[in-house]
């Protein structure tokens, strides 16, 4: 069995790896990474353009496989929160016919990171590195601003995972 992943992103390629030990629907495929464009901006803006950017990682790299994977973070407004928005990652699995969606759970960066992502046009790890955050240019494909932020308690490939598996509830009831 194969499952195809819209990435090269090692926190999302290893997510899904692990992941899909879990479940014996697919226990044991084989995963490969290719990179692809998302089709939305580097750093999206909306829960809208999120998902798109996940569906369309999916949907470009379904060739040759069982399922398809594709990911991506982005920002979605939540009224009450310091900076109007929070961070979530959405996960579409495609399987040739349709798309199943999940999310993480969402969180909220510093004021300096989000004002650096929606004034001046930054991804989240340019934003952190202008914010003083991290010296890491990598820091997305390793822990993540959110490993930072809660000191290694929920890391990238963690919360990138609770996106893969609230997708895979579709595909394992």
């Amino acid at each position: 069995m194969k499952i195809n992943i819209g990435s090269t992103n090692r926190a999302k390629v290893e997510a899904l790896k692990e992941i899909i030990e879990d479940y014996p629907l697919l226990r044991g495929a084989e995963v490969f990474a290719v990179e692809v464009l998302s089709g939305v901006s580097d750093q999206p803006k909306s829960i809208d353009e999120t998902v798109a950017g996940a569906i369309n990682r999916a949907r470009k790299v379904f060739s040759d496989c069982l399922y398809s994977v594709g990911l991506e973070s982005g920002l979605m407004a939540v009224p009450g929160t310091k900076t109007g928005f929070m961070d979530v990652c959405v996960c579409a699995i495609y399987d040739g016919k349709e798309c199943h969606l999940g999310l993480s759970s969402a969180w909220e960066a510093p004021k300096a990171v989000t004002n650096y992502m929606l004034n001046e046009g930054l991804d989240m790890t340019q934003a952190a590195l202008k914010a003083g955050l991290t010296d890491n240019p990598q820091v997305g494909k390793a822990e993540g601003l959110v490993g930072i932020m809660t000191k290694g308690r929920l890391t990238r490939k963690s919360y990138t995972q609770e996106a893969i598996r609230t997708a895979l509830i579709h595909l394992d009831n």
